[in-house]
């Protein structure tokens, strides 16, 4: 296992930016297009006619089923029936030859009734001579229908029957022909005034009469229109919706007979396609690619930074991966009835890359695994994305990384869990009352309790995956400081017991550097630790530093200058080495490494030059090794290592004192040159001269001198 992690961390430092920033782009691009291939391909089936399924399959794309919606189109338009419009000048036309042949006979009857008032002695007209009179009065139209028979027997009906038997008819009549009379429904409509007049309350001659004029009074007034039967075809012809095969459909079911139809339906949305089309292989690339643009721009960024290294492009590698393979096996169990995408604790992933790098990337990632999550559970269904899934995902680690406000302290994860298991369920109720769809309580428990459990679980995975990354990488998590900085450890009680006065000297630089990096935004956890840290070498031979010299003669009286600038230039060498022995972090050996950069021990430079004024003394002699601080953490503790130690010298420091050491301190590093590799800008340099200035002021603030009780 050691030995496969070294493989990796020299493949990525061979070349540091492309090993860096592109290959793991390039690496995780690899894995998100294979892991999410099959979600955008549809999967192609060998079936034959009136064979059975042997899965359920459902529609990879949305397309309008065209055969079908013109099937439709056509019997639709088939079943409207031909429209007839009624000609109301027939109608009004029958209903006026009626009542003139009743007219007529009241006007006869009335003239014979007035001859009998007169007690005219003219004889009464015979019932021929009343026909032949009728024929006279009315219209050809109406008597050349009319049979003189019907006209007789109309005559000698009695008035008051006649009138009654007139009154339905006509009304009867009038009624039918409004409705309208064709060809082919006459007869019924004939039928109709028949059984009217059977029903009504009429003797039986006046029904007799009534019904021999049935045929002169029902004839066709009622037209097939062409204009209003293409009008109605065309009105239902428009209100057809297109068959259309909605993407997720289900086309068959397992074990369902392929018929002829369903056949051309798997055609159709291409099922049936024994070539792939490269159409979607090539916008789920671009799709990835857009994705890996914004990680390989923040990667870039933290290169840029100074601030990636192999542990940390492994960790974002292997946390990506971890993420979206948890994904991925759950889809393979995912439907859109279990929701099983809500257990996934995919807020695991985010909470690490916040904890072991920094926020903003945790919150890209986020996007990214949410974004990848609504390709993963859209049930393989080509080119539609699960937006419930997005969503639910995006708010899921969005909450994680809100809540998760103080990395130092690990219990705070526990925090976490409830505050993202309330977030997980509120979304969950937003689907559930948003679909409009009925749901039951026990529905709504149970998904809940999926939304609760994944943040529990995303917190568990947290804590428990966490040690692996922070010695397993080798990453420098604030967690890992915090364990650093336990006055138990092992170096710091050595500095302790064998080095008091630089254990305290460590203690007020450590105070003076976070202060300073945090006023400067960088890591002031990390410049505390090491300044802890920093002079561990010390140990080794303390009594020959000032600060452990306490009622003692100092040992360098006894030695030459140039062993005495070995000796203090040694604490650096042997610190690095005993680091290394323990395992430390390389942030922390590298501070110790650098804090003293190549300056001159300026003090037995002096002293040899002296001894020695005939004789070229070399300075690289009196130099520390270097390297010079790269980082601002480094070049922080670098100043405040030599301020500390300046001021602590001071028999009465005052505040303007304090500021002239702090002053030429600064200038003195910058002439040398010992920060130019660091980060560090001028205008950050006067902060950081501010906030030690400040800090020594409280330190070394004047106090009231008490005076000594006066001798009896």
């Amino acid at each position: 296992m050691k030995k496969s992690i070294s493989r990796l961390f020299s493949l990525f430092n061979n070349k540091p930016k492309w090993g860096l920033v592109f290959l793991p782009t390039i690496l995780l691009g690899i894995f998100f297009y294979l892991v999410t291939f099959n979600n955008m391909y549809s999967k192609t089936y060998d079936i034959e006619r009136f064979n059975r399924a042997k899965e359920t399959i459902r529609s990879p794309i949305t397309i309008e089923d065209e055969i079908e919606t013109d099937r439709i189109m056509r019997e639709t338009v088939l079943s409207v029936s031909d429209r007839y419009s009624v000609v109301d000048e027939i109608t009004e036309e029958q209903t006026n030859y009626i009542d003139e042949i009743f007219d007529a006979i009241k006007t006869i009857a009335s003239e014979e009734e007035a001859k009998k008032e007169d007690e005219d002695d003219a004889d009464p007209l015979t019932n021929e001579e009343i026909v032949f009179q009728l024929n006279e009065m009315l219209s050809s139209d109406i008597t050349d229908k009319v049979d003189d028979v019907l006209f007789m027997q109309l005559i000698q009906l009695n008035d008051e029957e006649r009138e009654k038997g007139e009154k339905v008819f006509i009304k009867t009549v009038k009624n039918i022909l409004e409705s309208g009379v064709r060809v082919e429904n006459i007869d019924s409509a004939k039928e109709e005034l028949h059984n009217t007049i059977k029903y009504a309350s009429l003797d039986d001659d006046v029904k007799e009469v009534l019904n021999n004029l049935i045929s002169f009074a029902i004839i066709e007034n009622s037209f097939y229109d062409v204009e209003k039967t293409m009008e109605a075809r065309r009105t239902a012809a428009s209100k057809i919706e297109p068959v259309v095969i909605q993407s997720g459909d289900i086309i068959v079911r397992e074990g369902q007979i392929i018929t002829n139809e369903l056949y051309e339906d798997l055609k159709l949305v291409g099922l049936l396609n024994k070539e792939k089309s490269i159409y979607p292989g090539i916008g789920l690339g671009i799709f990835i690619f857009l994705m890996l643009s914004l990680i390989g721009y923040e990667l870039n960024r933290l290169y840029q930074r100074n601030n990636l290294d192999s542990g940390k492009v492994l960790a974002i590698m292997f946390i990506s991966v971890l993420t979206v393979a948890m994904m991925k096996i759950v889809s393979y169990y995912y439907d859109p009835l279990n929701q099983l995408y809500l257990l996934v604790p995919i807020a695991t992933g985010v909470l690490l890359l916040k904890i072991l790098i920094y926020e903003r990337l945790s919150i890209i990632m986020a996007v990214i695994f949410a974004i990848l999550g609504s390709i993963l559970f859209n049930g393989q269904i080509p080119s539609s994305l699960n937006m419930e899934a997005f969503a639910y995902f995006l708010f899921f680690q969005l909450a994680g990384i809100l809540f998760l406000s103080n990395v130092r302290d690990r219990l705070i994860i526990v925090n976490v869990a409830f505050g993202m298991a309330l977030v997980n369920v509120m979304m969950i109720l937003m689907f559930i009352f948003l679909s409009f769809e009925k749901f039951e309580l026990k529905q709504v428990m149970i998904h809940s309790s999926y939304g609760a459990g994944a943040a529990i679980l995303a917190a568990v995975l947290t804590i428990g995956i966490l040690p692996f990354f922070e010695t397993g990488l080798g990453i420098l998590s604030d967690g890992k400081l915090l364990s650093l900085a336990n006055p138990n450890q092992e170096l710091i009680r050595k500095i302790l017991t064998e080095a008091p006065g630089t254990y305290h000297h460590s203690v007020m630089v450590a105070n003076l550097s976070e202060s300073a990096c945090e006023a400067i935004g960088a890591n002031g956890l990390l410049a505390r630790v090491g300044s802890y840290y920093h002079d561990i070498g010390k140990t080794v031979q303390p009594h020959y530093f000032i600060e452990n010299q306490i009622g003692m003669r100092n040992p360098h009286d006894f030695i030459s200058p140039k062993d005495s600038a070995e000796i203090i230039i040694s604490h650096v060498t042997c610190g690095t080495e005993m680091l290394k022995e323990h395992n430390l972090p390389q942030e922390i050996i590298d501070i110790c490494q650098q804090h003293h950069g190549t300056s001159l021990v300026e003090y037995f430079y002096r002293t040899e030059v002296n001894n020695n004024p005939d004789k070229e003394i070399d300075k690289a002699d009196f130099r520390y090794p270097g390297p010079k601080p790269m980082t601002k953490e480094a070049g922080v503790i670098s100043i405040c290592d030599s301020v500390e130690a300046a001021v602590r010298s001071l028999q009465e420091p005052s505040p303007e004192k304090i500021t002239e050491i702090i002053d030429a301190i600064i200038n003195a590093k910058l002439t040398d040159g010992q920060l130019d590799y660091t980060p560090l800008t001028l205008e950050e340099l006067h902060i950081i001269r501010n906030t030690v200035l400040e800090a020594l002021k409280g330190i070394f603030h004047s106090r009231i001198e008490y005076p000594a009780e006066e001798e009896k």
